[in-house]
């Protein structure tokens, strides 16, 4: 249990986003901004009132009561301004307005899997759906969502206004989608949690909380989309499967001074086996229907990375998994590890002349991976490469690792 005062910040991050999703769908989207000032004021009053008599026995229920009341004074304000302004809209609002503030556990969860659906609309952009994602649905603070972006307060909070004024517009509703439309509706969900992951896992931010805090709220999404009938699909479970196994190596990717560590040195006595059993079973229970997504091949491929043994076969299968990848869903950097992997499975001449094909001369993971080809078969070219590589890092933990390399040399 969190200290008196680790209570308040540790029950915003847990209870803010179950608030603001109920009183979103009770309300309707159009309402976000009351929802939020709800759950803040609800919040605030705890913070003065728990800092003067000590925190209640039940905390969350304490909240709970306190947000259907802020809730109801603000539904019955709006009854009498209705019947005595404008008569005609009471009729309108009639059942939202009897109607109780529902905060049980199953319409908490029917709330948050409604909302994930809502802001991860396709009308808006996937910076803004992850941006929206981390404050409605993972409950972080504007700052952290600045730091975890490496962007400003002020930037985050025009996003994210923006974002919900789109939304309003497209006149989105809090509903789990048909099934007819739910595979198309599901893609960018599973996107945005993508991404979200991605944030913390390869986040060039110095914040270690907040990269592991990114992660673990990915793997909470996912999980409330596997525990639904109706969202349990396999692209769902193959996502959760390639996060369990990339956050199983997650401690061994960074030394003791923070630095990062390259695949071929981590510590794999480090790695969370356990995590990595997790993530064999939701690859099991992704095997099923007749498509094979993107999350099936680049979870095959983090699986096989969680495999200590430096075989042929592994970097085969690896190889095998990126030309499919390649295939369906392009991009540079699966188009560079796929290099990397042809040098362990083919060797490292076949794999610098297919490097040395793509061109890549704006990008310093192009040359760091030409530089680690050509050392000890051309020391002076690879030396060059990394220079050049080094030249282009965008990020002090990427130079280095750069410098390292050359010093090795």
């Amino acid at each position: 249990m969190p200290s008196d005062e680790q209570l308040i910040p540790h029950l915003f991050r847990a209870e803010y986003r179950k608030i603001v999703s109920v009183l979103c769908r009770h309300f309707g989207f159009r309402e976000i901004e009351l929802a939020e000032d709800i759950a803040s004021d609800t919040f605030l009053v705890a913070a003065q009132a728990w800092g003067i008599e000590g925190a209640p026995p039940n905390p969350v229920g304490w909240l709970y009561t306190t947000a259907k009341n802020k809730a109801k004074n603000h539904l019955h304000r709006t009854a009498i301004y209705d019947e005595k302004v404008v008569p005609e809209v009471t009729a309108m609002h009639a059942d939202t307005h009897e109607a109780d503030i529902d905060l049980s556990q199953t319409n908490i969860t029917d709330s948050q899997l409604q909302m994930m659906f809502a802001v991860c609309h396709p009308a808006i952009s996937e910076e803004a759906q992850v941006g929206l994602a981390l404050r409605i649905l993972c409950g972080f603070g504007v700052q952290e969502i600045a730091d975890a972006f490496l962007t400003s307060k002020d930037v985050i909070n025009k996003r994210l206004t923006r974002a919900k004024e789109r939304l309003r517009e497209e006149q989105v509703s809090l509903a789990i989608p048909e099934n007819a439309l739910m595979d198309s509706r599901l893609e960018p969900v599973l996107a945005t949690i993508y991404l979200l992951f991605n944030e913390g896992y390869y986040s060039l931010s110095n914040n270690q909380t907040v990269r592991q805090e990114l992660c673990l709220e990915a793997i909470r999404l996912c999980t409330m989309l596997i525990e639904n009938e109706a969202t349990n699909k396999p692209q769902v479970n193959a996502l959760m499967a390639l996060m369990c196994f990339h956050t199983s190596r997650f401690h061994a990717r960074t030394g003791p001074t923070g630095a990062l560590v390259l695949y071929d040195e981590q510590d794999t006595g480090l790695w969370n086996q356990d995590l990595i059993g997790k993530g064999g079973y939701f690859l099991q229970r992704s095997a099923s229907g007749n498509q094979v997504s993107r999350y099936h091949l680049e979870a095959g491929i983090a699986y096989w990375h969680t495999q200590k043994e430096d075989s042929t076969e592994k970097w085969v299968s690896i190889l095998h998994y990126y030309d499919k990848l390649l295939h369906i869903s392009y991009s540079p950097a699966a188009e560079l590890n796929r290099i990397y992997a042809l040098s362990k499975a083919k060797g490292k001449e076949r794999a610098i002349r297919e490097a040395e094909k793509l061109g890549f001369t704006d990008n310093h993971f192009y040359y760091a991976l030409l530089g680690e080809l050509y050392r000890d078969l051309d020391n002076k070219k690879a030396k060059e490469c990394l220079q050049k590589a080094l030249m282009l890092a965008k990020t002090e933990p990427e130079r280095h690792i750069i410098r390292n390399r050359i010093d090795g040399l």
